[in-house]
């Protein structure tokens, strides 16, 4: 074991700090937004205010989960080619003890808040759980490990519902459960096919084919369940149906031609075409329940 003794500077160590709390995955977090755009209370101030309130814990939850797993984790990221340069406690950028000061603070954030919603940290509480024993247990048993991460992106949909004080829609949960079993699929496969079981032991139990499939049976439920969802309850988002299959369409093409998918994140920050198919799902969510349209 190798441990880095190259002297940073205050900025380098804040910048660390900064990557600790891993800012750009908070993207995940705007499924806590799909209760309010489905509700049709995207423009009603209090109902927009209690959903940004809810996000924020979530990335202040989510950014303690990574902090959390980076730490348990720091002795194998030491002994990776890549995460030991690109971790900040790995490659000694932070320090072991102000990564735990950072931690709990993040958890005092998440106390202080149960005084301002109750509902929803209850639900962060669930995550940070749930996050808990994967990060020490579940990630090692395969098929559980994928629904444990899936199951997270459901919890991000019931805040978003405890939020407005709403029951959260069965078709939405299992629809979003379906696609985030996609996507953690797809991240298996890749990490399978581009670096064998070298990060994550749970590998040696997959073989590419197998998650190629668990992808292909994820992608058509979501697709499936979230059209009937559409056309049940809202039929005016219909119009958002072939938006989410050309969505679908693109990422695999990045996935089995340009080798991406490793990181969902990365993949929409780095792809125009599907940060369009992003926009233009919002924007047609918004003109139909909102009643811009005619």
């Amino acid at each position: 074991m190798q441990i880095s003794t190259t002297t940073y500077s205050l900025k380098d160590r804040i910048i660390g700090l900064i990557k600790l709390i891993r800012p750009k995955q908070w993207l995940k977090n705007g499924f806590v937004f799909a209760p309010l755009i489905f509700s049709g209370e995207l423009l009603k101030p209090d109902a927009l205010e209690h959903t940004l309130i809810a996000t924020f814990f979530f990335c202040v939850a989510s950014s303690a989960t990574y902090i959390m797993n980076d730490i348990h984790d720091i002795e194998l990221d030491r002994r990776h080619p890549k995460k030991s340069k690109s971790r900040p406690l790995a490659s000694g950028l932070v320090s072991k003890n102000a990564a735990l000061v950072l931690l709990i603070v993040l958890y005092l954030i998440l106390a202080l808040g149960y005084a301002v919603m109750p509902k929803v940290i209850l639900v962060v509480a669930s995550y940070l759980s749930l996050n808990l024993a994967y990060t020490f247990v579940l990630k090692h048993k395969p098929v559980i490990d994928i629904f444990t991460i899936a199951i997270g992106f459901v919890l991000r949909v019931i805040a978003g519902a405890a939020a407005l004080n709403l029951d959260p829609s069965a078709w939405m949960c299992v629809t979003t459960l379906c696609l985030a079993l996609y996507l953690a699929a797809v991240k298996r496969r890749q990490e399978l096919a581009q670096s064998g079981s070298e990060g994550r032991k749970v590998l040696d139990k997959y073989s590419v084919a197998l998650v190629d499939r668990y992808a292909e049976m994820s992608a058509t439920g979501a697709l499936l369940f979230y059209s009937m969802f559409v056309m049940s309850t809202r039929p005016g988002l219909v119009i958002t149906i072939p938006i989410v299959l050309y969505g679908l369409f693109r990422y695999w093409y990045i996935v089995e031609v340009l080798d991406g998918g490793e990181s969902p994140t990365d993949v929409l920050f780095a792809d125009w075409q599907l940060m369009v198919v992003v926009a233009l799902w919002v924007a047609a969510c918004v003109w139909v329940l909102s009643g811009f349209h005619l």
